[in-house]
């Protein structure tokens, strides 16, 4: 339900009225990386790849230290960040996509900003429902959607074809050996389009979800590099493996694509009245021949995508919102992605669903104190099932349904290379009771021990 006006208008920071009283609601602009990890930004401490634009949106805005995903995967990560609930509640909590879409009764961010008048666009990878289901992004609250037709689809930087609202879009620049038409510079060109195209007085959510730096898997399979792009400049002269060459260049080609798109909001006028996030679904990948050690893509976090550890799911995260947000911001106030729809949802003016994992960030982004979440929680089914709490300062993980808690005090153990589990027992306790109740059971994603999660399942 939307807020009346006073309460509204009351609840914007000075500044957000447009002449004459008018209420001017922010629009919102998330644009999603994919296997970005912890240390590959400019801002996080990277010093052999440029991402100037990134690192300028963390110059005007807040770079944020304990920023969570969803999970250390793609499709489950997305559906947290999409629906607000962690992976003990959400509908996806692992790849098992496209056999598993959002159901109807999943609302998503699109759906509370589209109840609130927001135009809503989604370019690029969607993960949680394929054409003709409930999940189909059409169906979850985008106006627009122009992507691809499925999560392993996006595998493919010069795909023959992509997805257009209920329609199908010829790459014609792919056609046969040709490859002309590379896919993330289709989606730039579309959010910008989107931009531009929006009335005066219309506010509105852009959602872009660059593939970058995801691999290839198929091509890394085929020739051990499946890091694909038009080129590997600025890094061609680098005595580096051409895979990690490629690597850089994807991420700085995405760079230049984020700066794209904010010379359209620039050029729009509504810079200073949109609030833009930057982040990356998961911790950085080992596929398609590259290494994240050669980056050190996971800073000094322990572990990369798949992994419970932070290094597969503290991810970088900027955000900027001129006039709301100060420039230069460091905050560590840890948040997750399941805290984004509640976020958006108050950024609009509208109440967000009952019953979610997710707590507003507002106060964080305008600088004030908030009370932190009790505990985070995540679980992980791909190779049996993994849990991970962090309460406070204190992170436990368990790797398998037998698997004693591993404790470990981020305060000083970052890189979380001492387990203290046996020092601080009744810590341990408190987080395998967390693991107990902070789920639920579903039968799609049954409790497994690794041993039975490898075999195969009966015919």
């Amino acid at each position: 339900m939307v807020m009346d006006r006073r309460q509204f208008l009351q609840s914007l920071p000075a500044g957000a009225l447009v002449q004459g009283g008018a209420m001017a609601r922010p629009n919102i602009v998330f644009v999603l990386a994919d296997d970005l990890g912890y240390g590959d930004l400019g801002c996080y401490g990277q010093t052999r790849i440029q991402t100037p634009n990134i690192d300028r949106l963390a110059a005007e805005g807040m770079r944020f230290t304990s920023t969570y995903a969803g999970s250390t995967v793609c499709a489950p990560s997305r559906c947290c960040l999409m629906t607000g609930k962690h992976t003990g509640h959400a509908r996806t909590r692992g790849n098992k996509s496209p056999n598993l879409p959002l159901r109807p009764g999943d609302i998503t961010v699109a759906e509370v900003l589209k109840s609130a008048g927001y135009r809503t666009g989604l370019f690029g990878k969607w993960s949680l429902g394929q054409l003709g289901s409930t999940g189909y992004p059409n169906a979850k609250g985008f106006d627009e959607w122009f992507g691809y037709f499925s999560q392993s689809h996006a595998h493919n930087y010069y795909p023959e074809h992509l997805l257009h609202n209920y329609g199908s879009y010829l790459c014609r620049g792919n056609t046969g050996t040709q490859r002309k038409d590379y896919a993330p510079d289709l989606f730039t060109s579309r959010g910008v389009d989107f931009i531009q195209k929006q009335p005066a007085a219309q506010p509105f959510f852009l959602h872009v979800c660059y593939t970058a730096p995801h691999a290839n898997n198929e091509m890394g399979r085929d020739t051990g590099n499946g890091m694909e792009v038009p080129g590997d400049a600025p890094y061609s002269g680098m005595a580096w493996p051409q895979q990690e060459k490629n690597f850089a260049a994807m991420i700085t080609r995405m760079d230049s694509d984020v700066g794209k798109l904010m010379d359209a909001l620039r050029a729009k006028g509504v810079a200073d009245n949109t609030l833009v996030v930057f982040s990356s679904d998961n911790g950085p990948h080992r596929e398609g021949g590259h290494r994240p050690e050669f980056f050190e893509s996971s800073g000094a976090l322990r572990g990369i995508k798949r992994d419970l550890h932070e290094g597969g799911i503290r991810v970088p995260c900027v955000a900027r919102w001129p006039g709301r947000i100060g420039a230069g911001q460091v905050s560590g106030h840890p948040w997750a992605f399941w805290d984004f729809l509640p976020t958006a949802a108050e950024v609009a003016g509208v109440q967000a669903p009952a019953g979610l994992d997710g707590v507003s960030i507002v106060p964080t982004l305008l600088g004030q104190s908030q009370k932190p979440h009790e505990y985070f929680y995540w679980e992980f089914h791909e190779s049996g099932f993994d849990q991970a709490v962090r309460m406070g300062d204190w992170k436990g993980v368990r790797k398998g349904l037998k698997a004693p808690v591993e404790l470990y005090d981020l305060a000083t153990d970052l890189g979380e290379r001492k387990n203290v589990a046996g020092t601080h027992p009744e810590v341990a306790r408190q987080i395998e009771q967390w693991m107990a109740t902070a789920r639920v059971d579903d039968a799609e994603w049954p409790v497994r021990t690794k041993e039975q999660a490898q075999k195969p399942a009966a015919r």
